[in-house]
């Protein structure tokens, strides 16, 4: 995995909007929800479907401590994906994503600029449209090199011509020696 995705994955872990349910009755409605019937979540977590029933209902409170192991571990894996997909579907509408880096900036710009890179440290809150394209890249496999082209793009766009009222010569921005990338969204 490069930067790119290793922040990205950071971010995920990092940001839990929302716990999962905390009592049994509660992680087994949403195992219930998730897989369609009480006899699929007991074939997930090794139970008969009266069991599941008898959680979903309450009229038992506790499993036993490897049958609570196992839902706590299932409840963990579906809930995740859904809160990951969430955040992403609001970054990508109206929040935006924030890039932390300290890195080589290099750029091409008019003849008698300084175009030299040279290591910046930025925090920069890049619109919604680049998260958007972020994402899509990373869902589609792209190469760290094309997901720091993105977010190159935003910090030319965004800091280096301040949304097109300055350095308007300023024709292409790399990103060089990363010594390290946060993101946040």
């Amino acid at each position: 995995m490069g930067e790119i995705e290793d922040a990205i994955e950071r971010a995920d872990r990092e940001a839990f909007t929302k716990e999962p349910p905390k009592t049994l009755k509660g992680r087994i409605g949403f195992l219930i929800r998730q897989f369609g019937s009480a006899k699929a979540v007991a074939q997930e977590i090794g139970v008969t479907a009266d069991s599941v029933n008898r959680y979903r209902r309450g009229a038992r409170r506790h499993a036993r401590p490897d049958v609570a192991a196992r839902i706590d571990e299932v409840v963990k894996q579906r809930w995740q994906p859904l809160v990951r997909k969430r955040r992403h579907r609001q970054a990508a509408a109206t929040g935006g994503i924030t890039v932390e880096t300290r890195a080589r900036f290099g750029y091409t710009a008019a003849v008698g600029s300084t175009d030299d890179g040279r290591f910046r440290r930025l925090t920069v809150h890049l619109p919604p449209a680049y998260a958007q394209r972020l994402f899509d890249a990373r869902n589609h496999g792209a190469s760290d090199q094309q997901m720091r082209g993105i977010i190159a793009e935003g910090f030319k766009e965004v800091y280096f011509q301040d949304g097109g009222s300055r350095a308007l010569g300023l024709s292409d921005v790399e990103i060089n020696d990363i010594d390290y990338l946060d993101l946040d969204y």
